[in-house]
């Protein structure tokens, strides 16, 4: 049999899977070790007994100051920003991608615009957002409006015109209206994509969350891990580093299960990652 059609089995695909993250931790240990070989008050690769001990700390160690369990509410300020910025955007994704792709006008006006929208690079506009909206929370998720609803939105107008005209055709032939074509036949349709949309989104929502969080914020993921650095406390920074990781991990498998759980015959043609 070729190898291009052979599967692994269940037990196989998960020790493939553990394997390069085993590699990783046992190669950052090796280095760790030898580097505090040389220097045992090294603070750019810490041993991994420092980092849990840092973490531990962080998560079950009230904050002397403030008697908080920094953490975790760190990771709860992230996530009601990433939260909010990714539902404003999954909403203007679902609305003007549907506009954009069911009406002909639509398309016309706003097309270019969103397109053009979508080339911008967020960072640059940081300023003029806390200019506009202030130091507070509004600048952060409006980061993360405007550097993943552009692009959601074009793929969600892109579902929409990818949907066989064939189908159109015939929902009007039985005497369907816009509307009705919309709610019944294109939202269906693109409700599986819109989850996939907001899976790819929140890759660079992340990325503006963590660099809004390290400019103007108290709380946050990011805030902690650029007020350390100063510091060079890499036995914080990495686990936070890591904990963002299982953190986006986590959603993105959730929303991959909510998808495979809502639109089956979505996932039946082939493997999703």
């Amino acid at each position: 049999m070729k190898l291009i059609n052979r599967r692994p089995g269940r037990q196989s695909t998960i020790l493939l899977g553990a394997l390069p993250f085993v590699l990783l931790i046992v190669t950052y240990a090796v280095a760790s070790h030898f580097r505090r070989i040389d220097n045992p008050a090294d603070k750019i690769l810490p041993s991994l007994e420092a980092m849990g001990t840092a973490f531990h700390r962080m998560a079950f160690v009230p904050s002397a100051r403030t008697g908080e369990l920094l953490l975790w509410v760190d990771t709860a300020d992230s996530l009601m920003r990433l939260g909010a910025g990714i539902g404003v955007s999954t909403l203007m994704a679902l609305t003007v991608g549907l506009l954009i792709g069911t009406l002909p006008h639509a398309r016309a006006g706003l097309s270019p615009f969103v397109a053009s929208m979508s080339l911008i690079p967020p960072i640059t506009i940081l300023p003029i957002l806390f200019i506009i909206f202030g130091l507070g929370e509004t600048s952060k998720v409006m980061l993360i409006v405007v550097g993943t609803a552009p692009v959601m939105i074009r793929s969600m107008s892109q579902a929409v015109l990818d949907i066989p005209r064939e189908l159109v055709i015939k929902a009007q032939t039985l005497g369907a209206n816009t509307w009705q074509i919309v709610i019944r036949l294109f939202l269906p349709q693109i409700l599986p994509k819109l989850i996939l949309a907001i899976r790819l989104g929140l890759i660079p929502a992340w990325i503006f969350l963590v660099s809004a969080e390290a400019i103007a914020s108290t709380t946050g993921l990011g805030y902690r891990i650029f007020l350390v650095r100063r510091y060079l406390a890499m036995d914080l920074i990495l686990p936070y580093v890591v904990w963002i990781t299982v953190l986006a991990y986590l959603i993105d498998r959730v929303l991959l299960w909510l998808s495979k759980r809502g639109f089956r015959w979505h996932h039946l043609e082939g493997e999703s990652l």
